[in-house]
């Protein structure tokens, strides 16, 4: 999958990326990157706002669980199922989102378990990044349903 394509079908499919004007900066094997201006994102403190940083995490790390399970022809409905959200510093500018699978999470394991179960779970960190300062960290739990659960 392309950054474009997945653009498109983010903005597609979850119009408040679109409404937030969430690009895709990269897709690698291992991560995807997210970027987002400040602008569509603002508070009242003229920093992004803590639900815009959290949002852009989050599409992030189910980016990541979806790029990969595209490019294994294994189509998979994917939900968040709980997340944590530290904020370290503010946002005052456009900013990226990180995601990686979290330290220790398996992913033969996890396709495994979602090919013999219909449904299986693995957290994803992503870390936001605002002018070369982690500015965020998430860690999220997610689960994906199998084909015959879509």
């Amino acid at each position: 999958m392309t950054p474009v394509a997945l653009e498109h079908y983010l903005h597609d499919h979850i119009p408040l990326s679109k409404a937030m004007a969430v690009r895709v900066v990269s897709i690698a094997e291992d991560a995807v990157v997210l970027g987002a201006p400040l602008a569509p994102n603002i508070n009242h403190r003229d920093t992004v706002f803590g639900g815009s940083a959290s949002a852009v995490a989050i599409l992030a790390a189910w980016c990541l669980l979806h790029v990969r399970l595209s490019a294994l022809g294994h189509p998979s409905r994917v939900v968040i199922q709980r997340n944590s959200m530290d904020y370290l510093a503010p946002i005052a500018g456009d900013f990226t989102a990180r995601s990686a699978l979290a330290p220790g999470e398996d992913w033969n394991r996890f396709m495994a378990m979602l090919t013999r179960k219909g449904v299986a779970r693995i957290k994803v960190d992503a870390v936001l990044d605002y002018a070369g300062v982690t500015a965020g960290r998430l860690t999220g739990d997610f689960v994906a349903f199998g084909q015959d659960r879509l």
